[in-house]
């Protein structure tokens, strides 16, 4: 059965280009879950609501995470609730980025 490690693992190559860190570091990734079946879930958010790069972080999200061993469908879903703020940063994010 996939794992959420592996997912989030997965999720590390979906990277911010504005800066240079990637989404679980940033605490983009608001949840994750796996049915049994192997089908993930992963819920997710922006910086702001008017980030130019929504469609490529979905694409990225499916290329990445569909590549792992037994997964068998991925859905993402785009949330603003609640909204992301850089409290939400690991400490190496928010080192990396002066906070």
């Amino acid at each position: 059965m996939v794992s959420v490690e592996e997912v989030n693992d997965a999720l590390r190559e979906v990277i911010d280009p504005e800066l240079g860190l990637d989404f679980v570091e940033l605490g983009l990734i608001y949840g994750v879950d796996i049915s049994a079946e192997g089908s993930v879930k992963v819920t997710y958010t922006l910086t702001t609501p008017g980030c130019p790069i929504g469609p490529q972080v979905e694409g990225q999200i499916q290329e990445f995470v569909g590549e792992i061993e037994g997964v068998t469908a991925v859905d993402s879903e785009l949330v603003f609730t609640p909204p992301w703020s850089p409290e939400l940063m690991s400490e190496d994010a928010k080192f990396a980025l002066g906070f």
